[in-house]
């Protein structure tokens, strides 16, 4: 249950891989909530039409607790949108999944200069 400004909502999922069980967000694990949230942003965008355009995504990090098998059907789902000329944005350290994708900024630390970061941009 979410709570916002003294009201509740309620929101539950259905489990196809466990019978179409009806199941509360708050027993989502860490990865389930994360591709709920990801299945939410994918539809809202899907949904845009001539008043409200939705073009750009951006996703911070949840990589880390996807499964490799959902990991793929996530990369399947953002290489659509790509296809759609729409701009995703994804802020993620998980090499699985930032592997192979064309244009990326890195940001790592700057050993020589402890406490900044060095920034590179790499197109494919």
């Amino acid at each position: 249950m979410i709570k916002q400004n003294n009201y509740s909502l309620n929101l539950y999922v259905i489990d196809h891989d466990c019978s179409d069980v009806v199941r509360s967000v708050a027993s989502l694990s860490g990865g389930e909530t994360f591709l709920v949230s990801l299945a939410l942003a994918l539809g809202i965008s899907d949904m845009s039409d001539c008043c409200v355009k939705v073009e750009t995504l951006f996703i911070d990090e949840g990589f880390d607790c996807v499964d490799a098998e959902s990991l793929d059907i996530v990369k399947i789902a953002l290489e659509k949108l790509k296809s759609d000329n729409k701009l995703i944005g994804i802020i993620s350290h998980v090499s699985d999944f930032t592997n192979g994708m064309t244009n990326k900024i890195l940001v790592e630390k700057d050993e020589k200069n402890k406490g900044f970061s060095k920034v590179r941009e790499i197109n494919y």
